[in-house]
């Protein structure tokens, strides 16, 4: 799934992404670990994998976008 990143903060490695349609959608160090990024910027286009749903989704992989 694809999201544009909203917020990161470098310190504790976390932030949110919004979906395509508005959703805002936090992520954790770990998730952020997990792809392997060094630093992300509000407005990149980022690639992201989740598990639950509604209130319950959670990122566990983001990545940036590449076309």
């Amino acid at each position: 799934m694809q999201a544009t990143a909203y917020t990161y903060d470098p310190v504790t490695r976390s932030g949110q992404v919004l979906l395509d349609d508005g959703t805002p959608v936090p992520f954790d160090a770990p998730a952020f670990d997990a792809g392997g990024l060094r630093l992300l910027r509000p407005g990149q286009r980022v690639r992201i994998e989740t598990t639950g749903a509604g209130d319950s989704r959670r990122i566990v992989l983001i990545t940036l976008q590449t076309f």
